[in-house]
């Protein structure tokens, strides 16, 4: 019963709310406004930022897979003498 009342107050706002109302001032706005411009710098700014992350992630891998080829070769190097 609970749950029949909270999908009827949910129904009740998706349709009586304006859909003016819904929209963000960005969304709502012109497209070349200085808030729209400051929002795609700022998820510029984001997407750089995970970027910068997962290619320091990357880049440690790969110098670990380096490491262990070369520690890999001296050992080697090691048992065949």
């Amino acid at each position: 019963m609970v749950r029949f009342r909270v999908f009827v107050i949910a129904l009740f706002v998706a349709v009586f709310v304006p859909r003016a109302a819904l929209a963000c001032p960005v969304c709502f706005g012109d497209n070349n406004s200085p808030m729209a411009v400051a929002m795609n710098l700022g998820i510029f700014a984001m997407l750089m930022v995970v970027v910068g992350v997962l290619g320091g992630f990357a880049s440690f891998f790969i110098y670990l897979m380096r490491r262990a080829k070369l520690a890999a070769a001296k050992e080697s190097e090691g048992i065949a003498q």
